[in-house]
């Protein structure tokens, strides 16, 4: 008899082990919210991203692996204010995962951390791909990443409480680290400060509005509409009356369109990383500051 109680406690804790020891599976939409989970959970988390730096984040499939990753994660991390709005509530949906809908404690929003730029008084689709919560590409402020990461930290701790000092301590040697690095960025980045600059689409206001770069203007006519010839050709005539030094893009944006202007205008078309994996040397979200910061220096010089 004592040999079978035994053998059946044996087996119940082999069994409940694994789930002690289980890690929090972390569902990020996009790589920098990935890239700041692994940041702050280490070894604690399993993390799965939805999207990537070659991706356009706004127009992704909702693919039977998204819904196998969403149905079993603890925690959905995502940039919100409508950037991921034509396929993530499809993924949550079908992925019948109560823990990660909207209202509930695994669903985490970054853009609803910080201060968002251009929110529009009024939306009109006429107007173009417009979001009714403001631009949500706020991962180019690192000033956002330190907002965001602290909520992020918080709710990771409440999801996994045995795991709550880690999380908290991933989270403070990565601010650490952080603010020192903001402070060098800042520093180099300081002849960077007014130049007048394109962009392929208002990817970069955030960027912008942290080092002071000034931007003369897009390439689409209306935010996720396609430039056409006559759009460019009116940018390159305001060259004369409005000049930019620079035209810039995303990696997962097309070149021809800024390969174009940039050509006919004599002026540098610059790619940034805009995310994690944007570039080879954009590895993480350090790394995707160290090489934003000097693809621009590189080409204003």
């Amino acid at each position: 008899m004592k040999n079978f109680i035994f053998a059946l406690f044996f087996g119940l804790t082999v069994a409940i082990a694994p789930l002690a020891r289980a890690d929090l599976a972390v569902f990020a939409t996009v790589p920098e919210w990935g890239a700041l989970a692994k940041e702050i959970g280490g070894d604690k988390v399993k993390v799965y991203t939805a999207t990537t730096a070659l991706q356009d984040p706004h127009r992704i499939e909702a693919r039977p692996s998204l819904l196998a990753q969403a149905r079993r994660a603890n925690l959905l991390v995502a940039t919100g204010a409508e950037l991921e709005i034509g396929w993530l509530p499809l993924v949550q949906r079908d992925s019948g995962n109560a823990a990660i809908q909207v209202g509930q404690p695994g669903y985490f929003e970054a853009a609803a951390q910080v201060v968002r730029l251009e929110v529009p008084a009024s939306v009109d689709r006429a107007h173009g791909d417009v979001h009714a919560g403001g631009n949500p590409h706020i991962q180019l402020d690192p000033r956002n990443v330190l907002k965001v990461g602290e909520k992020l930290a918080a709710r990771m701790a409440e999801l996994d409480p045995p795991q709550a000092a880690a999380y908290q301590a991933g989270w403070a040697a990565f601010a650490g680290k952080w603010q020192t690095a903001m402070a060098r960025w800042e520093k180099d980045a300081a002849p960077l400060r007014g130049v007048p600059v394109l962009v392929h689409h208002e990817s970069f206001s955030y960027l912008f509005n942290w080092l002071g770069i000034r931007e003369v203007s897009a390439l689409e006519p209306k935010p996720g509409i396609d430039p056409s010839s006559g759009q460019l050709s009116s940018l390159l005539a305001r060259q004369q009356s409005q000049p930019a030094r620079l035209v810039l893009r995303a990696a997962y944006q097309p070149d021809g369109p800024s390969a174009w202007i940039a050509g006919k205008a004599g002026i540098p078309a610059v790619m940034l990383p805009f995310t994690v994996g944007g570039t080879s040397e954009a590895k993480d979200l350090f790394g995707l500051f160290d090489d934003t910061v000097q693809r621009l220096l590189k080409a204003v010089k």
